[in-house]
């Protein structure tokens, strides 16, 4: 298939839109750092910081684990718009050995919830759910690491302790968020300069209760955060502030096994976690596209196919979260039947699918939940003996519920109150959080995942079809422009300038019957950060979204050099 966008051009100055980030580094150091190879593994990472810590952990003779906890303590504290210690997470886990677990950090609702009594509210305490992230890390250091906990969270210590320089990003970020943050004393006292403005680009940003936290938990591990003076202290403030958790909820959390997932596409093996998590959901829209034939299709009739894909499969989110339901939807007797549903391109189909769109009929609908550009981060790491980690992180809006406990320095994700509608005593949130891996023969050749709100799922997909089918390279594959499908029926295309569909290629996407949004802010079509593998060479490919502040290396000196 020949495609426009199979290597698209970067401009000279890294040119991002000015309504989401000016970079603070030159263009060439930035594009650099986005992309790198290494033959002693990898990091991939939303935020450089992030990424320097997990690299330290490979270069220390930590395995992928390490590398990975050490990460998202790290970008826990320097990416603190889009995740914290105080949400939740879903780590896909690949041994050596071959063998692949799932650990299920997500917040939950306390065992005595009721929906019907609780607070609602679109932010604050009311929305605040048991916090996930530090039981999944500490489960993840515990049963997979080899370093121990106080090396692997010194780097995030560090950063709390003596600060670190805020990207523009983030800035921009903090500051969407700061009028809601000035009604919490505690968010107000560490995301707010003491004349109440937000920090800018470059400011340092130092949070010694954040630090004291996260040397509490270092020392203490899981019992530390949900059973000692931290549990008691966030237990006391959400009392105080009307929360629906109490303390006994902090006592009856743990980090429990997520449901592996399993399909194919082309020849290659895909694995996943289910519900809580979406790779149900990824599994499922890889499998649809796998009935159309990408030779067959130009890039305007291939972004046709993946929209009704994507959008047939995460219907299937409200359905899921049982053993039968993952298997029915990820059987490849479900994908013919759900493919039956596209309307194809003459000559793109096997044998399912009708004219393009007949008598204007619309896409296949998704109820979507999202904010726009969304949110949640992602990291993903590999070492040298063949261990991988895709791990994603999340506080669910920007700077979720927007509450810091006093003394404490870290903020909580939103889970209750309404904001993932009603909620049942225990249940854990559901989101399109999909870390991935795609393996041939057993062995891992791309380890990856996004941010993104709704948009996590259409990204994994598209990267995915853009490497199988086209054989891109990882960074050739990020670089490419995406497509969503909306619940109304409607795709939005990506048309931000550095990376998006051109006027040409949107007109002949109007021109199949599809009804086309243009979306030019970066960012705004899932955030991926993923290495792939090349066994041949015995190379680690690792690189960052172009359209996020994040970077990918891999160790240059050997363990403890």
């Amino acid at each position: 298939m020949t495609r426009l966008f199979s290597s698209p051009a970067k401009s000279a100055a890294y040119v991002v839109a000015a309504t989401f980030f000016v970079a603070l580094v030159p263009a060439e150091a930035q594009n650099a750092r986005q992309s790198a190879s290494s033959h002693g593994g990898m990091v991939a990472a939303a935020q450089p910081l992030a990424t320097e810590a997990g690299v330290r952990m490979l270069e220390m003779g930590g395995n992928a684990a390490d590398a990975a906890v050490a990460a998202a303590f790290a970008i826990a504290v320097v990416e603190p718009t889009m995740n914290s210690i105080g949400g939740r997470n879903q780590i896909l886990i690949r041994t050596p050995d071959g063998e692949i677990h799932g650990i299920d950090g997500t917040t939950q609702a306390p065992w005595d919830y009721d929906y019907d009594t609780a607070p609602q509210a679109a932010y604050g305490y009311a929305v605040i759910g048991v916090p996930g992230a530090v039981a999944g890390l500490i489960r993840l250091h515990s049963e997979y690491g080899s370093l121990p906990l106080e090396t692997v969270m010194a780097p995030a210590i560090d950063y709390a302790e003596n600060g670190f320089r805020v990207l523009p990003g983030d800035a921009l970020r903090q500051a969407a968020g700061a009028a809601q943050a000035r009604e919490f004393p505690g968010t107000r006292s560490y995301y707010l300069k003491e004349d109440g403005s937000p920090y800018r680009p470059g400011d340092l940003l130092v949070q010694r209760d954040y630090a004291a936290t996260l040397r509490a938990i270092a020392a203490g591990g899981h019992d530390a955060f949900y059973r000692g003076e931290i549990a008691e202290k966030m237990a006391a403030d959400l009392a105080a502030n009307g929360s629906a958790v109490k303390l006994q909820a902090f006592h009856d959390y743990e980090a429990v096994d997520s449901r592996i997932v399993r399909g194919s596409y082309r020849g290659y093996d895909l694995v996943g976690l289910d519900v809580p998590a979406a790779g149900t959901v990824s599994i499922q829209a890889l499998q649809i596209m796998e009935h159309f034939d990408p030779d067959a299709m130009d890039d305007e009739e291939w972004a046709a196919i993946a929209g009704q894909a994507l959008g047939i499969a995460s219907r299937e989110l409200a359905t899921l979260g049982t053993d039968s339901a993952a298997v029915r939807a990820t059987s490849k007797a479900w994908a013919r039947r759900m493919a039956a549903e596209v309307r194809a391109p003459a000559g793109a189909g096997v044998s399912v699918g009708t004219d393009l769109f007949p008598d204007g009929a619309p896409l296949p609908p998704l109820d979507p939940r999202g904010d726009g550009q969304g949110h949640t981060t992602h990291l993903s790491t590999a070492d040298a003996h063949g261990m991988f980690v895709a791990l994603t992180q999340t506080l669910g809006p920007n700077m979720g519920s927007k509450v810091a406990t006093p003394g404490l320095g870290f903020l909580y994700a939103s889970t209750l109150g309404g904001y993932l509608g009603r909620m049942e005593p225990g249940e854990r949130a559901r989101s399109f959080i999909s870390p991935l891996m795609v393996l041939k023969d057993g062995e891992p050749v791309l380890v990856l995942g996004a941010a993104g709100g709704a948009r996590i799922v259409s990204g994994v997909v598209q990267v995915i079809s853009r490497i199988v089918d086209d054989g891109m390279s990882l960074a050739e594959a990020l670089e490419a422009p995406r497509v969503h499908m909306n619940g109304d029926g409607t795709m939005d295309a990506e048309t931000s300038p550095d990376i998006g569909w051109t006027p040409e290629q949107l007109a002949d996407m109007r021109a199949l019957g599809i009804e086309v949004d243009e979306t030019a802010e970066p960012g705004s079509f899932s955030r991926l950060h993923a290495i792939q593998y090349d066994r041949a060479t015995g190379t680690w490919w690792g690189a960052a979204d172009p359209d996020w502040e994040g970077s990918a290396r891999g160790p240059t000196r050997r363990p403890g050099s």
